[in-house]
């Protein structure tokens, strides 16, 4: 493959970032389409139902005066093979006559799972797989887990001061952060799949636990699961004003359960041990709902249960230039005997974003 080939799968990658709030529960594609040095079109997967990113650059190339015929086609994800919501995109562009197919990451999908480089192959068409994989799987970790392992990828956000302190110890924790990081940090509830919360949070913030892009309420809302063991909740809590909520407890109550259904949110039991939900279960429920990325907002007892359960994949850590002196922890985990027993993450990306600094880790393999 040649340096350009590079530089074509690196603008893919970047379409497919555009799709990451619109396309769950299908993963987020790119896809550029190139001849004789030249871009004919460029597209992204589209709303579930609507095009996928081949389709879309197809069109794009049309609208501009392209046919397609003998092009190169540089793709993020491997084009489906099936008829699912939509027919498959390896014949679209076997019946495009394209020249060449460069795939970044096989889909992990059962329904494909190389059959879509297969039937391109097979056309004659030439198909080279495996330019900046790396980067691909990464831009739909979620749907490759979930593919993969039967279950979402699991992120935790984490909002806390220089000296690890999540609110102070009267419980004030509005604002640890400035606006910037905050705004920063709705941008991953846009892309999730599901929002993961408390009833201690829920019962302390009234949070919306929204999707919301500078203040605009977005199209595609994650579902907001609430782990509630013995469902305390109040059903008049503006946790339940806007979208989709789950209610996960260990046991229902049926007069709390009507009262919460009324305010239309839905009620699963999912009994673990010690008389708490079984956290493993809800995501592999969550997993069966076609649920990629789950977002975790909550305090230190569900944080730290998730964190000591080995269930967080990523941590997403704002920390903002404060020291608080005492306060409340940003993880409830039993005190350790030694230094050596203590988990340890690989960062991954530092940045600042406003006054603040965000650093994302993730669990070291």
């Amino acid at each position: 493959m040649f340096s350009l080939d590079r530089d074509y799968m690196r603008e893919a990658l970047t379409l497919a970032a555009k799709a990451r709030p619109i396309s769950p529960p299908n993963p987020s594609v790119g896809c550029v389409i190139v001849r004789d040095g030249s871009i004919l079109g460029e597209g992204f997967t589209q709303k579930v139902g609507s095009d996928h990113a081949e389709i879309q650059a197809i069109k794009d190339a049309a609208a501009n005066g392209h046919d397609v015929k003998g092009a190169t086609v540089y793709v993020t994800l491997e084009p489906c093979s099936h008829y699912g919501r939509t027919p498959p995109c390896a014949l679209r562009l076997i019946k495009e006559q394209v020249a060449r197919v460069v795939v970044a990451c096989l889909d992990p999908n059962p329904l494909v799972a190389g059959r879509g480089v297969e039937m391109l192959r097979q056309a004659g068409i030439t198909v080279d797989v495996g330019l900046l994989q790396k980067e691909a799987w990464q831009m739909n970790a979620g749907f490759m887990t979930r593919m993969t392992e039967n279950r979402p990828w699991v992120r935790a956000k984490v909002a806390m001061s220089l000296d690890g302190f999540t609110a102070l110890a009267n419980g004030e924790s509005q604002w640890i952060t400035g606006p910037e990081a905050r705004e920063d940090g709705r941008r991953y509830r846009c892309e999730a799949g599901a929002i993961l919360t408390g009833v201690g949070t829920v019962l302390a913030d009234n949070p919306s636990l929204t999707a919301r892009v500078d203040g605009k309420l977005q199209s595609r809302q994650p579902l907001k699961v609430l782990v509630d063991s013995h469902l305390r909740v109040n059903p008049e809590n503006p946790f339940f004003d806007e979208g989709q909520t789950l209610v996960v407890c260990v046991e229902e109550d049926l007069e709390k359960s009507q009262r919460l259904r009324k305010r239309g949110a839905e009620i699963l039991s999912l009994s673990g041990e010690n008389g708490r939900v079984d956290l493993q279960a809800l995501l592999k429920e969550l997993a069966r709902r076609e649920v990629n990325e789950v977002h975790i907002e909550a305090g230190a007892t569900l944080t730290g249960e998730m964190v000591r359960l080995g269930l967080v994949d990523e941590l997403l850590c704002y920390i903002a230039p404060k020291i608080l002196g005492q306060g409340r922890s940003a993880f409830d985990l039993p005190p350790l005997q030694s230094l050596s027993d203590c988990e340890t993450w690989t960062t991954i990306q530092t940045s600042q974003v406003g006054e603040d600094v965000r650093i994302i880790l993730r669990k070291r393999k």
